[in-house]
């Protein structure tokens, strides 16, 4: 067991990567203090698991033990570099396999814990559908493509007057060759959606500049707006397709309900289950 000064060295990794996303050498002394006290709590609580009667029978295959220790190898490029990482965090192979199947134990344990857990009904997939209208809800949203001209006065083409002509010759070609949108937006569009004859994809209300956004969601399908203008510039923006505001059927939300309520319960089994386990006596 691990002694009251001491810390576990994967335990401690663990905790560093979990708070700040680097290992312990790189943290400032204030971040090390606060890894040190998640490590020992973490190692605590594992020990309650470990010492549980749950855990009783709970043995990790040598199958488990090596997909767990091939899933932490395959984090890096060569073994010179993996066991370079060993030995910078105070691990060799055998250290790491050992943490690595007391971690799969504690798993382990906490998953036979969680299967205790309530099933959830349907009455009550009933209720959550109904009390969260909001997240079964999508809005309308449009496909969208424009051309941009823009407008800097430190180039002739691109002055206010300049840049209101080029747009305006481009809204007159395309009230007349519509078919046209792609090619002249590859061809004149100053924005980087040219490349893609202009498409700026499916975006929902408030995504665009707040001008572009109150004549797309206004347009008919297919139809091409008049000349709109942004901090950016002037714009013609098309309506290529709208996808209407839908809210999905309590049938089709239920799936996903159900695991949202299921991993809920199991969560609080576990937290309940912790709560209810004797300390580890420190000084056996």
């Amino acid at each position: 067991m691990m002694s009251q000064t001491s810390i576990e060295p994967y335990t401690l990794l663990r905790a560093a990567l979990s708070l700040f996303q680097k290992a312990p050498a790189e943290l400032e002394q204030l971040q090390l203090r606060q890894v040190e006290v998640q490590a020992k709590n973490e190692y605590e609580i594992e020990g309650r698991v470990l010492n549980s009667a749950e855990a009783t029978g709970v043995v990790i295959s040598d199958t488990e033990l090596d997909r767990a220790f091939k899933e932490v190898r395959g984090r890096f490029e060569d073994e010179d570099a993996f066991l370079a990482a060993l030995n910078a965090n105070s691990l060799d192979v055998d250290m790491l396999k050992a943490a690595l199947y007391r971690q799969c134990k504690v798993d382990a344990v906490m998953d036979r814990v969680a299967a205790r857990a309530p099933k959830v009904n349907e009455v009550e997939i009933g209720i959550f559908y109904h009390s969260h209208p909001e997240k079964f809800h999508k809005p309308e949203t449009r496909q969208a493509r424009h051309i941009l001209i823009s407008i800097n006065p430190d180039y002739p083409d691109n002055t206010r007057e300049a840049a209101w002509r080029r747009i305006n010759e481009i809204l007159g070609t395309l009230k007349r060759k519509p078919h046209k949108f792609a090619d002249l937006a590859l061809k004149h569009s100053e924005c980087p959606t040219a490349v893609q004859g202009g498409e700026v994809g499916t975006v929902a209300k408030g995504t665009l500049f707040p001008e572009l956004d109150a004549v797309l969601f206004n347009l008919k399908e297919d139809a091409i707006s008049d000349v709109v203008e942004t901090e950016m510039g002037f714009h013609v923006i098309q309506c290529l397709k709208i996808i209407p505001a839908e809210t999905m059927s309590l049938k089709k939300a239920t799936p996903k309900i159900q695991q949202i309520m299921q991993d809920r319960y199991r969560r609080n089994c576990q937290r309940t289950w912790l709560a209810s386990l004797p300390a580890v006596n420190r000084s056996a």
